[in-house]
């Protein structure tokens, strides 16, 4: 966190940051990074987020870092009038203020636009819950993977006799925080103030577009595909290599064609099963299992390397720490 001056954007807008763990503290930073002055207003006892990583970076520890660069900090006890007085000052002259707590403490802090806008109307309150700030289910707490249990993401994802599981890091909460700064802009730009209200669970159900869309309308029913491969594009997934794994994503019959004649495999070409994106769709496992025995054959280094410049879209499925 820092007290500097910002550049970019959004510079000479004040954002006041009431928020906690990942969805509000991510779309506080984006913000922040845009040049916004974002002053995260924290509890006497902090955001709890500072007391759960072991991991150190300067003062913070390394969670907390990563959520609230750019910002300044304030404490304030909000159950206190006096610093209910300060906070108020601060809400004259601000166009912006994110929460994500539940609906229930939103209120009870007077935390919305309805409440605010007798102190400032120009102000644009972003609230990040669960469910929505209103609604049957309003008041239930949510985590990023309670989310991906409820919208169906955990149960398409992994590999087909598999146990359900969730995305490698907090899809939600940063897809969240995303949308959050998204309808702050929004509401700047169009010169009002207003309540910004993002749910977790709607932004994630929005999310499942083209797979949603496909059970509406045809009945589909999304299942998972070994190497989380694509449901409509093959090859499109992750294969083994003789030395690790490689991603593999060829999107028309063009790309297939250099993929076959790097290959030496011109039967590939000639056979009906493999000729189009259509036909291999429909020939999935024979397809892919041809595929697979071939790219056993060599290390992904040199699979890269040799697809690579044809233009074909392929990488090595990488750590972490070989990524940063």
């Amino acid at each position: 966190m820092t007290g500097g001056a910002n550049q970019g954007p959004l510079a000479g807008i004040r954002v006041l940051e009431l928020t906690h763990m990942l969805a509000g503290p991510y779309c506080g930073m984006l913000l922040a990074d845009l040049g916004a002055e974002v002053i995260k207003i924290e509890p006497p006892t902090g955001d709890i987020a500072r007391r759960i990583s072991p991991h150190s970076v300067g003062p913070h520890n390394a969670y907390f870092a990563s959520l609230n660069r750019n910002k300044k900090s304030v404490v304030l006890d909000l159950a206190a009038d006096d610093d209910r007085v300060r906070f108020h000052g601060l809400v004259k002259s601000a166009r912006g203020l994110i929460t994500n707590m539940r609906p229930s403490a939103i209120g009870k802090l007077g935390l919305t636009y309805d409440r605010l806008k007798a102190v400032n109307d120009r102000i644009v309150c972003v609230a990040l819950t669960g469910y929505g700030l209103d609604g049957a289910f309003a008041d239930k707490p949510a985590y990023d993977y309670i989310i991906q249990a409820l919208v169906g993401i955990m149960a398409m994802t992994g590999e087909p006799d598999g146990p359900p599981v969730k995305t490698g890091y907090s899809a939600v909460d940063n897809s969240a925080g995303i949308m959050g700064a998204l309808g702050l802009v929004a509401k700047i730009v169009g010169g009002r103030g207003g309540q910004v209200d993002v749910s977790l669970y709607d932004v994630m159900m929005s999310q499942l577009n083209y797979v949603a869309g496909a059970h509406l309308n045809a009945g589909e029913e999304p299942r998972r595909l070994a190497g989380g491969a694509h449901p409509y594009i093959v090859p499109a997934q992750v294969f083994e290599t003789r030395d690790g794994y490689l991603a593999l994503f060829i999107t028309h019959d063009g790309f297939w064609q250099k993929f076959a004649d790097e290959a030496e495999k011109p039967e590939w070409l000639t056979d009906a099963r493999f000729a189009t994106m259509a036909a291999r769709t429909a020939n999935r496992e024979t397809v892919v299992a041809a595929i697979g025995e071939l790219l056993k054959t060599d290390d992904t280094v040199n699979w890269v390397a040799r697809l690579d410049p044809l233009g074909i879209v392929v990488a090595g499925v990488e750590t972490l720490p070989h990524a940063l």
